[in-house]
Formats: structure tokens, C-alpha cells, sequence
């Protein structure tokens, strides 16, 4: 590891020097201190990594010290060097934070794979809680895409339920992002530092969906060679999101509603059961009410679940959110493709807005993945949507005229705008035939070159940020 630093504090300077010169052939900045004081003074002034400590120094113990520096520096690892005769004191070291304790007289071997397992952790423990803080971030409210009113909607029950522990029923097309719902309630918990758990419960037929959520008993069925823990008791402390709820059984329902009623489930084969200390969020794209009329949902567990519905609506219900959705998921793929897109055109967003989308937000994001995948220049045009936008009448969700004078109106705009596609897809194909040479576009289509170029002005079309280097140039 590198730049990594060690401080070695020990009253005998021959423990210092030997663990200096060992260490520091290993790569790392070895520092030495023969007194607790000198080294808590040296501590406030630089951060190490890890710090081998002696447990019985004069004037300050190695306890003493131990309890100083995880007060100040909890994130610091701390290994205690003890005698035989101490190896009790140095395991109720461990229990105040101390990583390990190793015996003196320490062989160089010893003290490399100590150091070695110490930093190993504590790198994990830094990524653990990078990786955490990146999460809590990511699912913050603020970072949440659309400004409709639905989803300010939906964002106001996240808030209002987040820092309770009461269930809650996400209810919403497929698509439309009730995992993200769960994850955002999670991630503004009291349970955000420990798991968040998704299944889907279509995934997995009824007996391996029992097992998976419950665990088994080794030798519980056939193939279970050993005993193995459930989701329930993986997110012990945590939140556990059962995605499509209502696939599952009758008899697998009786099995849920007891662990919210008794907080308590048995594995599949045991007979010992387990405690539940876990939330529970659960989602569904079906009408939950509508199954336990006919018998398939029992009531009983609904109204268990459905204590806090949250229900999201289709994109097609909340268009205004279409742009900023749709810009969110063109800087997401441009990043991880690392081209130069950074726009949408008017005719492509307006395609864009003006579909039904049966896919929901899933479906968005997956047409933005491929614009920006096939985009050649800066802007994503309307050529490079799928057919199905482009071959979508804009007219499906506004409503059907009522007077001739209306009829003829939108005739007219429906003309306007289709000639106008037409126009920006003619440029573009032209463009991208000649490898975006204006010159040659205008004489492979038979225009003069300033009509051409109006056309390119009337409808923003840009060249590649490659191309304006070569021209300019």
C-alpha cells in the first residue's frame, strides 16, 4: 500500500528501531515515539493509518492512550503489542477498538502479516464507507428527477415516511421506478448504515422464493447440503423491498403476515424460530384490492402492507418531467460512454414528450442509452430515436378535434411538423453521408450551400465538436 504511515510508540527504543527498519522494507513511512505523549502530540499534527502501541508505558498507559486516540481518531487502526502474561488486558483492549494484539517478542514475519491484515481492513472499512456515503447521496430527495406535481407528490410521503419504521406499499406501472422509492426511503432512514435488500418475488418459483426469504435447515429439501441464512435475517437491521408482491402464493403470504404481526420467522426444515428486526417495503404493479375480491391477495396481509401507499404515476401522466428526465440520462450514458452529446433537438424532445410510453422511465432511459450511443454529434436528433417515436402520431394524447375550424388548424400543424422532421432528417442523413463536410452535403442534395446551411440554422444542427477543430484549423 502506499503512503501509507505508521507510528510505532513503545518505551524501549530497541522495539522502535526494530519495527522501523522491518516495516519500512515493506514500503511504508515508519514513524517512532518512546513516549504516549510525544505520540498523541505527534498525532494531532499528522493522521496515520495504523499505530503499533506497547500496553504498559510510563505515565500514560497503553489503555489510556488506546481510549485517547479512537476518541479523536476512531478511524485509525490500533494494534497492541503485550506480553504473555498480559494477553487478558490486551483482549479487553480489542473491545475498546484496538484491531489486534500480538505478543513481544515480535518476529519480523509476525509483524508484517499483522500490519499487513490491519491496513487490509482498514481500506475495506474506508471503501465500505465511501461506498455508503455515495448511496446516502445518491438517494438523497435533491437528487431525484421531476418537478410535476405528482412526483412532488411522492416526494413529500418519502419525507413524512422515511424516518419511521412503518410499512409502506409502492403502487406503480412496471417501469416507473418503485425500486428507486425504496431505496430513497431506506437511504433517509434510521436504518441507511445497515442493508437494504431487493427481491423480486416473479423471479423465483413459490418453494425457492420461501427458502430465499426464510433460509432452510440443512437437509431441509433435496440439494440443501448445508443451512443457509434468508433475506430476512441478511437484512437484519436493515430494510427488506419484496418487488411484484402479489405473484406470490396464499400460503406464502400466511408465512409474511405472521412476521409482521410476531416479528418472528421459522427457516424452511428448522424448528427454531428467528427474530425480524427489519422494515418492510413492498411494491406492486397490480390492483392489490382487486385480487383479494377475487380471492388470489388475502385481506388480511393488504391492510398489513398497505398501511402507507405511495402511488407513482406513468410518465405519460407527468410529461413536464420528460425533458429533465431525459437530459439526466444523456449526462449519465455521456459520462460512461465519454463521447462529446450534450443536447437534445427541439424536433427530438418534442418526440420525446409526445409519446405514450408503455416502458415508463425504464424505457426512457434505455432510448436516451441508445441515442447516445448512435449520436454523431453533439445533439441527439429526432434520426436517431427509435421508429417507434418517430412513426408515433403526435396527436395520441391530445384530444380529437370538435369543429371543422379546429380539424383544419391542427391539419395544418400536424403538416408543419411532420415537413419540418423531414427537413432536419434530410440535413442529417446528408451530413452524415459526407462525413459532416457541408460543402459536399449541399452538392450531394443538389443545393447552394448558404440554403443548405439556413436549413442547418433553422433546425440546430451543429457539427461534431471534431469536425469545428478540422474546419477552424
Amino acid at each position: 500500500m502506499k503512503n501509507v504511515r505508521i507510528l510505532v510508540v513503545d518505551d524501549e527504543e530497541v522495539v522502535c528501531s526494530s519495527c522501523q527498519r522491518v516495516l519500512a522494507e515493506e514500503g511504508y513511512e515508519v514513524h517512532t515515539a518512546q513516549s504516549p505523549q510525544t505520540a498523541l502530540a505527534m498525532a494531532d499534527e499528522h493522521p496515520y493509518d495504523l499505530m503499533l502501541v506497547d500496553l504498559k508505558m510510563p505515565g500514560i498507559s497503553g489503555m489510556e492512550f488506546l481510549r485517547r486516540i479512537k476518541a479523536t481518531r476512531p478511524d485509525t487502526e490500533v494494534i497492541i503489542m503485550t506480553g504473555f502474561a498480559e494477553i487478558s488486558t490486551a483482549v479487553e483492549a480489542i473491545k475498546l477498538g484496538a484491531f489486534d494484539y500480538v505478543a513481544k517478542p515480535l518476529s519480523p514475519d509476525q509483524l508484517v502479516v499483522a500490519v499487513g491484515k490491519a491496513l487490509e481492513t482498514s481500506e475495506i472499512r474506508s471503501e465500505n464507507r465511501y461506498l455508503r456515503r455515495e448511496l446516502q447521496s445518491r438517494y438523497r430527495f435533491e437528487n431525484m428527477v421531476g418537478r410535476s406535481k405528482a412526483m412532488q407528490a411522492v416526494y413529500d410521503l418519502i419525507a413524512r415516511v422515511s424516518p419511521t419504521n412503518t410499512t409502506v406499499l409502492i403502487r406503480g406501472e412496471s417501469g416507473t421506478g418503485k425500486e428507486l422509492i425504496a431505496r430513497a426511503i431506506h437511504f433517509n432512514s434510521p436504518r441507511k448504515t445497515m442493508r437494504f435488500v431487493a427481491v423480486d418475488c416473479g423471479a423465483l418459483p413459490d418453494s425457492l422464493l420461501e427458502s430465499e426469504l426464510f433460509g432452510h435447515a440443512k437437509g431441509a429439501f433435496t440439494g440443501a447440503i448445508s443451512a443457509r441464512k434468508g433475506l430476512f435475517e441478511v437484512a437484519e437491521g436493515g430494510t427488506l423491498f419484496l418487488d411484484e408482491i402479489a405473484n406470490t402464493s396464499v400460503m406464502l403470504q400466511a408465512k409474511l403476515l405472521r412476521v409482521l404481526q410476531e416479528r418472528v420467522f421459522t427457516p424452511v426444515g428448522d424448528t427454531r424460530e428467528r427474530q425480524a428486526d427489519v422494515r418492510l417495503i413492498t411494491a406492486t404493479n397490480k390492483d392489490l384490492q382487486a385480487m383479494v375480491a377475487e380471492g388470489r391477495f388475502r385481506e388480511d396481509l393488504f391492510y398489513r402492507l398497505n398501511v402507507v401507499p405511495i402511488d407513482v404515476p406513468p410518465l405519460r401522466e407527468r410529461r413536464e418531467d420528460i425533458p429533465d428526465l431525459a437530459m439526466h440520462f444523456l449526462k449519465k450514458f455521456r459520462d460512461e460512454i465519454g463521447n462529446d452529446v450534450s443536447d437534445i433537438s427541439r424536433d427530438a424532445l418534442r418526440l420525446l414528450v409526445d409519446y405514450e410510453w408503455p416502458g415508463n422511465v425504464r424505457e426512457l432511459e434505455n432510448v436516451i442509452h441508445r441515442a447516445v450511443v448512435l449520436a454523431t454529434g453533439p445533439t441527439i436528433t429526432a434520426a436517431q430515436l427509435p421508429a417507434e417515436l418517430r412513426d408515433s402520431p403526435i396527436c395520441v394524447r391530445s384530444s380529437v378535434p370538435r369543429t371543422n375550424e379546429e380539424f383544419k388548424r391542427r391539419k395544418k400543424e400536424l403538416r408543419q411538423k411532420s415537413v419540418e422532421t423531414l427537413e432536419r432528417c434530410f440535413v442529417a442523413e446528408a451530413l452524415k453521408r459526407n462525413n459532416w463536410n457541408v460543402t459536399r452535403a449541399a452538392a450531394d442534395v443538389g443545393m447552394q450551400r448558404p440554403n443548405f446551411q439556413a436549413l442547418m440554422r433553422k433546425h440546430r444542427i451543429v457539427l461534431p465538436t471534431r469536425m469545428r477543430r478540422s474546419v477552424s484549423g
